[in-house]
């Protein structure tokens, strides 16, 4: 029925084949799977800490597909252990596909709202300075709802920290690529108005009050007659050095901020001493897993850990947002290879997270802010190498096992298909197959995946618009001015007492 399926044969073992070809292994592993949900008990605490991943441009077929290349297909990311699985609808109010920026403040904010905008309603179109100035147009994401409540908070991201998404957290700007005064200037708009994420982070009402910044993005916060501990120079047109300033802030306050821009300053770090922690550790994005130097640049695991152990410093509880945002970058390079393994170092973040944390007190949310192109298909034998050929198509060619719907892997041949078996795909930057030319392969508009463990993470199902999932937050860890469970149990107390009994059924 299918002439052309790969002839490559399984990686399984002979054992592990045999058994998965016996009913008895499926009917094991269903009625194990059965018990695991019967055995499941709704917690209902108050969520004192919250982590969100964001895997950005994670896919589901990027979740699946990274399974394989972990270790087959049977394998699970870290977070397909969690109890708790639902969809997101991604869409922006002025777009069906969305990007990074409209997106992060719907799963920040509450809110959504217009392509390319961050921390702004509908009302702030693109490159709208004035209207991005009025505040009554900004949206609070969940990182200040926690600063209210004097909880501590932190940013992690592979990306620069000026980026859309970690931007999200405490940027309010019609325009993403305003990550420096350098940026706002080529906009023709005066960067002492309208002030780029970079100085937002600093000084913005709600970056300024992060007690965690780790990523990359050094040079946005340096002028350009400043070079950085590594030799490269600064953007900002101004004299300001946003470092020495946010130094500056935090010894003003009282404290003893600490600054790092390599690996071993990280990890050397006496994190029970350490309220204001910022790494950048690149002048751009953090590089990418596969060519980064692990003596200098941190892992998205090891900045996650390094945040976790500061902020647990709090005995109030915290909010940390953690970006896997290479993922996303890989996929517009069309190097699916590098995905891939963004995936698989996001999943490992997502276990130490896990690893340190306790679910009754700890809400752990996973998720990504839109889809991508990339598509897993054909009639491959199990066991085949994910990122290597499906079999031959109709004109005998051979196909991909992956492909995107556009972007830079695109390629011409005269007369017919061009033939990827004269490539060498095991490059890690190689390129794989776009049906349409395009500098740099879109984003997706398919729904993404939400997985969830720990306080209220039974409410996480089903599908939901992206911006219920920071009201979901608040309502399990009492912050924000919506409905949230302390509220609840303080009206059931009330109604106790009415009652006669003044027993509470709620662990706060």
């Amino acid at each position: 029925m299918h002439p052309h399926l790969s002839k490559k044969l399984s990686k399984r073992s002979t054992e592990r084949t045999n058994e998965e070809n016996t009913a008895a292994y499926w009917i094991k592993n269903g009625q194990k799977a059965v018990k695991e949900r019967l055995a499941r008990k709704i917690n209902t605490n108050m969520a004192k800490n919250v982590i969100l991943f964001l895997g950005d441009g994670m896919s589901i077929p990027t979740i699946s597909a990274a399974r394989v290349y972990i270790g087959g297909e049977e394998q699970k990311l870290s977070f397909d252990e969690f109890p708790y699985t639902g969809l997101s609808k991604t869409y922006c109010t002025d777009q069906q596909v969305a990007d990074s920026a409209c997106s992060a403040t719907a799963y920040l904010g509450g809110v959504k709202t217009n392509y390319g905008t961050i921390g702004v309603t509908g009302s702030v179109k693109r490159d709208d300075c004035p209207a991005m100035r009025n505040t009554s147009n900004h949206v609070l994401s969940i990182a200040h709802w926690f600063q209210l409540k004097h909880k501590m908070t932190g940013v992690v991201t592979t990306a620069r920290v000026t980026h859309a998404s970690p931007a999200g957290v405490y940027a309010h700007t019609a325009e993403r690529d305003w990550e420096s005064d350098n940026d706002v200037i080529a906009f023709n708009y005066d960067p002492f108005s309208c002030r780029d994420t970079a100085w937002q982070l600093v000084h913005g009402d709600t970056g300024k009050n992060l007690n965690v910044i780790l990523g990359g993005g050094r040079a946005n916060f340096l002028p350009q007659n400043v070079t950085d501990q590594e030799g490269y120079p600064g953007r900002r047109v101004g004299n300001a050095n946003l470092i020495e300033e946010w130094l500056a802030q935090k010894r003003e306050m009282g404290y003893d901020p600490k600054y790092v821009w390599n690996r071993t300053q990280l990890v050397e770090l006496d994190y029970n001493k350490t309220e204001y922690l910022l790494g950048l550790f690149n002048p751009d994005h953090v590089t990418f897993n596969l060519k980064r130097d692990k003596n200098r640049e941190p892992s998205l695991q090891d900045m996650t850990e390094a945040a976790i152990k500061v902020l647990q410093n709090s005995q109030n509880g915290y909010f940390l947002f953690v970006e896997g945002a290479r993922i996303d970058m890989g996929h517009h390079n069309a190097q699916a290879r590098m995905a891939l393994d963004e995936t698989s170092e996001f999943s490992k973040a997502v276990q130490a997270a896990v690893d340190m944390t306790n679910q009754d007190d700890t809400l752990i949310v996973v998720t990504s802010d839109h889809a991508h192109t990339m598509s897993y298909s054909g009639y491959s034998n199990r066991g085949n190498d994910v990122l290597g050929i499906a079999g031959n198509a109709d004109d005998t060619i051979p196909y991909t096992v992956l492909n995107y719907a556009n972007g830079p892997g695109y390629k011409a041949s005269e007369g017919h298909r061009y033939d990827v078996s004269k490539d060498d795909m095991s490059n890690e930057e190689y390129r794989y197959p776009g049906i349409s030319p395009l500098n740099s392969e879109t984003h997706g508009g398919d729904d993404v995946a939400i997985f969830a463990r720990g306080p209220w993470a039974h409410l996480f199902t089903g599908v939901m618009e992206e911006n219920v999932i920071p009201h979901l937050l608040s309502y399990a860890s009492c912050v924000g001015d919506g409905a949230n469970v302390c509220d609840e149990a303080q009206k059931d107390w009330k109604y106790s007492r009415v009652l006669g009994s003044d027993k509470r059924n709620f662990k706060r």
